[in-house]
């Protein structure tokens, strides 16, 4: 394999499981020397959406289904770091919160100070619930939204000195579908992504000429967060699931694991991919596919200011020839 990524320091956020853990596997083996990290040590894990008192509604087989399951997802930065080592690449764990601006700032320094700089910056952490716009609470808007974008923001903030001073960086954020929306019922996970795409068009104009490129990729891959999908709507009231029409966007058995996709990560990082920037791709098992940029497709104008009558009456031809509203087939 050629180690394209020899001599070059990533930083990866939201690596103790799931699609963190696989890339920062794929980065390493790639030749990079890998900083693993998530919030803290995990000693017995949980799906995030299940709670006690959802657990109790579940059946005996399918409690029996979700302890089966959710085993296979047990792990953290130490378990990550430990995995790449003993595979002969070079990795260490720095526990920490990056939604805390100056807890971020501690795992950046570590990075550097462990390995000499901060060459590519992951950010995969996240953080999601299901709820209806009018039972989204405070608390889990502010959750969803501190790691997403917010946490992403404290990390490269603190990561940007350092790619600068080496004129060579890599910035590549974790986004999902659902920044465009969908039947899911999560509008603050929606907004969350949709901020990351803002903060990275923002990155990718502004740092390109430092020769760092920033970009994202939107996953759809089975990991914990898949458990969640599986049973929480058999636990909840029909006005609660995560879904309008109760059933996931994706089965668990349908859906297929992260490492299919990993090594278009360390491909983004490497510089045959040194023209790519502001790009956006969905990533899903052996499947890559790229966003068309969004751009303008329809204009009309007017020399004097527009009223609400003209504007009824040109609108339909000049502005919306063609338009289908976000629901509409």
């Amino acid at each position: 394999m050629t180690k394209v990524l020899e001599g070059k320091v990533a930083l990866v956020t939201g690596s103790g499981q799931g699609i963190g853990r696989a890339i920062a596997i794929s980065l390493a083996e790639n030749g990079a020397k890998v900083v693993t990290n998530n919030r803290g040590p995990v000693v017995k894990n949980v799906a995030n959406q299940l709670d006690k008192d959802r657990l109790s509604r579940l059946s005996r087989e399918q409690l029996e289904w979700y302890n089966t399951e959710i085993e296979k997802y047990t792990g953290d930065a130490e378990t990550t770091a430990a995995a790449i080592n003993a595979a002969g690449g070079e990795a260490t764990a720095c526990f920490g919160d990056i939604t805390d601006f100056d807890e971020a700032k501690k795992i950046v320094d570590f990075a550097a100070d462990t390995y000499g700089s901060v060459d590519i910056v992951v950010n995969v952490a996240g953080a999601f619930g299901f709820a209806p716009i009018e039972k989204i609470t405070e608390e889990l808007w502010d959750k969803v939204t501190g790691v997403k974008p917010k946490g992403y923001f404290n990390i490269i903030r603190h990561s940007v000195p350092y790619m600068r001073k080496n004129k060579w960086g890599r910035i590549i954020n974790c986004s999902s579908p659902a920044f465009m929306g969908g039947p899911i019922r999560q509008a603050e996970y929606c907004a969350a992504n949709a901020g990351v795409h803002g903060l990275t068009w923002g990155l990718a104009c502004e740092l390109f000429e430092d020769g760092i490129t920033s970009n994202v990729f939107a996953p759809a891959a089975k990991t914990r967060a898949s458990v969640d999908m599986e049973l929480f709507d058999k636990v909840v009231q029909k006005d609660e699931t995560s879904t309008k029409s109760g059933v996931p966007i994706l089965s668990y058995d349908g859906t297929e694991p992260p490492e299919l996709f990993a090594a278009f990560i360390p491909y983004l990082a490497s510089d045959n991919a040194k023209h790519i920037n502001g790009a956006v791709f969905m990533t899903f098992g052996g499947r890559i596919m790229r966003y068309s940029n969004p751009a303008i497709v329809e204009v009309m104008e007017s020399s004097q200011p527009w009223t609400v009558d003209e504007i009824t009456k040109q609108a339909p031809e000049k502005l919306l020839s063609g338009y289908k509203n976000i629901v509409e087939k």
